[in-house]
């Protein structure tokens, strides 16, 4: 256990994704309590990665919160993949619900319909369907496709960003009449506390990386004043334990969260026994997050210099907004 936050050893990790050709990456960094993750976006510059940087050693210096519950329901993330392997993806999970990545354009919905069709029949009618268009969408795009997603999947519960702005969202909810779920909106803000998604949205997608820890998106939470759910890209378990912290001490919504990461990866950086991988669509809330696996960890050391040094340089622009 270190007395102090170990910038300097900090490890770089770098784990392929099963379905597609990305490439999770992410510094582990160890302080006097635990372990964290510093992974932001490759886009997000030095203030906005401070978030993550920040999140990374809450666990290890002041600790999270003490939780609510001891497990959190989890909807298994579903990528813009064909629908067999979608039904593999969901079948595989056992979660109870499904988040379903949409494709770029609306106008083509064709693999967007077969595969929330695929989605549907491995959930069977009482499992509870939400999609994610990532903002790509016009308002009339939104509002001409979503009652037809909608029939294929046997009604989908939420539907997350529709379009970029929260005044289009806001007009898509008023026409379609499907709960909206504010994610982009929260997570790109440069100061979510200013928001206001009363009209735009029913539910708020937020996660505890992007928003500079457990804390910070509490109190996030408690501003938006909407039901919540956490939601986080693939990352080690190390980085997943955090979202889950935070999933554990916010109000139930009666939603699942969007934490199944880890098993979109080809492996992780912790034992076996401490991947965070959900079981009967489940995951523990536990209240420090594993440490590495020092095999594990050996296996999937990021090796290319180019890419230590951008890591490197990344951490130490960080640290000068913290």
């Amino acid at each position: 256990m270190k007395t102090w936050i170990d910038f300097d050893g900090a490890s770089v990790y770098a784990i392929p994704v099963t379905d597609g050709p990305d490439i999770v990456e992410g510094m582990l960094i160890e302080g006097p309590q635990g372990w964290g993750e510093f992974s932001p976006p490759e886009e997000y510059d030095d203030r906005r990665a401070a978030r993550w940087l920040t999140a990374a050693i809450e666990v290890g210096t002041v600790g999270w919160p003490d939780p609510l519950r001891g497990r959190v329901p989890i909807a298994v993330t579903v990528p813009a993949v064909p629908a067999p392997r979608a039904h593999q993806i969901v079948t595989a999970s056992g979660c109870r619900s499904a988040a379903v990545r949409l494709a770029e354009s609306a106008g083509s919905p064709a693999e967007d319909i077969d595969r929330l069709a695929a989605v549907r029949e491995a959930l069977g009618p009482g499992g509870a369907i939400r999609c994610d268009a990532g903002g790509g969408w016009t308002v009339e795009a939104a509002t001409a496709v979503l009652p037809v997603l909608h029939d294929a999947a046997g009604g989908l519960d939420l539907v997350v960003d529709p379009c970029p702005t929260t005044a289009e969202n806001a007009e898509v909810r008023r026409r379609s009449g499907i709960r909206i779920g504010a994610h982009r909106a929260i997570r790109e803000a440069p100061d979510p506390r200013a928001l206001d998604l009363r009209d735009a949205a029913d539910v708020a997608i937020l996660g505890a990386a992007a928003l500079g820890g457990v804390r910070r998106a509490m109190r996030i939470a408690d501003i938006v004043g909407l039901p919540c759910v956490v939601a986080a890209d693939p990352r080690s378990s190390i980085a997943m334990a955090g979202e889950l912290a935070l999933a554990g001490v916010l109000p139930d919504s009666g939603l699942a969260h969007e934490l199944g990461g880890v098993a979109r990866l080809s492996g992780d950086v912790v034992s076996a026994a401490r991947s965070l991988i959900p079981a009967d669509g489940m995951l523990p809330v536990a209240p420090m997050p594993p440490a590495p696996d020092p095999d594990r960890l050996h296996r999937f050391t990021q090796h290319a210099p180019e890419r230590v040094v951008r890591w490197r340089d990344r951490l130490t622009g960080a640290q000068r907004y913290i």
